[in-house]
């Protein structure tokens, strides 16, 4: 679970800048006709060209629905992914963490300014550190997801069963990285805390939280918390590959020249990381999920069948820029991320773990909601797998007319 699963504006002004350039402006909320079979081209070439081995695209819009796969869900055959498959979300369980917190604030059970202290008084500097800014990553803890015994604990013992208390230790054996609300820094150890602040509040599991105020409401029969003990997915599932240890997952750690060269050539196989705990990201990261849940919980989320009035617009206004040099950029509030451009505003999030990588967002204007999910982290090159994808598949429905099938051949 990677400290942070980032659409750059440097990335994603290509496709404002495009827009200009293909006719239609940045202002527009509409989506270009969507041709199935040149996303499904595009998906494609993109897998082979960064070596995926699966990939699911759900694409849910006015104009229809639209699933697009590659590849297979274990290497060595060739079983399709669907939008039925099981994989780990990672980071994007932090919304759901974010959400519970946002319904016990709309039940007057704690205040977003409440100090930390006041529900775990063990926390460094807790009396300096609100609720909310746990949940805009601006609390200045240490990430223990960059503690490097994480990684290799993983890597070493993928089974071993990780409590919330033993990955805390890891964080406040550093100390913090800046004052409380002074900066933003994308940080795992934040969920975690808010996780337990949930569970201590609703008295229950936060599996249990989940269930009762989300999964079950919503319908969403292929979501999951899964108990701490276990290692497996419900079937049918994808199995998650990336090369090199849990730390290029992560971390930001670029894969080395001569990885880069062995997996190129094909004597350097990527790892099968299906089998890691997930107990380790928990309230951060630690849920299992499918497209198609995954595309009803963000469009429910971002469309307010989660809060109550007032809440949702609380949280729907939370995001803040994280580069306060970059205004116009990319902006995370309550456990969600958005970009604004012209007319559209895209609320997303994305998760990253080893051996999965997924993106999740909706688009309230044009009414677009879009989930990737791939068993590959990250690309040899370094690319995000998921967002990769993900940005063409926006740029295919926002900016590029689409390819047009060639006319059958008059017999």
């Amino acid at each position: 679970m990677k400290t942070k699963f980032t659409l750059s504006w440097l990335t994603f002004a290509f496709l404002i800048a495009a827009c200009s350039r293909h006719g239609p402006t940045a202002g527009t909320s509409a989506l270009k006709p969507i041709d199935q079979a040149a996303l499904q081209t595009m998906v494609d070439n993109t897998a082979r060209e960064l070596l995926i081995p699966g990939a699911v695209i759900l694409l849910r819009t006015p104009q229809g629905e639209f699933t697009v796969t590659y590849g297979t869900t274990l290497l060595g055959t060739t079983t399709p992914p669907r939008a039925d498959t099981h994989f780990r979300i990672a980071s994007n369980t932090k919304t759901m963490t974010a959400a519970v917190i946002m319904q016990l604030v709309q039940e007057n059970k704690l205040s977003l300014d409440d100090p930390l202290s006041k529900y775990d008084p063990g926390v460094p500097n807790g009396d300096n550190i609100t609720i909310a800014q746990l949940l805009e990553m601006r609390s200045g803890l240490y990430n223990y997801t960059y503690a490097p015994e994480v990684s290799a604990s993983l890597d070493q013992d993928p089974t071993k069963v990780w409590s919330p208390t033993e990955v805390l230790a890891i964080a406040f054996a550093h100390p913090p990285n800046f004052p409380p609300g002074t900066a933003f820094e994308y940080c795992n150890t934040n969920y975690a805390l808010l996780g337990l602040v949930a569970e201590k509040l609703d008295d229950k599991p936060l599996a249990a939280c989940f269930q009762e105020r989300l999964f079950g409401p919503l319908g969403l029969k292929d979501t999951l918390l899964p108990a701490s003990t276990s290692n497996t997915l419900p079937e049918p599932y994808s199995h998650g590959y990336m090369y090199g240890g849990s730390v290029f997952a992560l971390t930001d750690k670029p894969y080395p020249a001569e990885l880069q060269a062995a997996a190129t050539a094909g004597t350097l196989k990527p790892t099968d990381d299906t089998g890691q705990n997930p107990s380790y990201a928990s309230a951060a990261g630690g849920v299992i999920s499918t497209a198609n849940d995954l595309a009803t919980w963000i469009q429910a989320l971002v469309g307010g069948r989660v809060l109550d009035a007032d809440t949702q617009r609380r949280w729907l206004e939370s995001p803040q820029p994280e580069d306060p040099k970059k205004p116009d950029g990319q902006q995370y509030g309550y456990g969600i991320t958005l970009l604004r451009w012209g007319a559209n505003t895209l609320y997303f999030h994305g998760g990253e773990a080893p051996g999965f990588n997924s993106f999740m967002g909706y688009d309230p204007a044009s009414k677009m909601t879009l989930v990737v999910w791939t068993n590959l982290t990250v690309s040899l090159d370094g690319k995000v797998t998921a967002n990769a994808l993900m940005l063409k598949v926006l740029d295919q429905i926002y900016v590029v007319s689409p390819l047009r099938p060639s006319p059958s051949p008059i017999n």
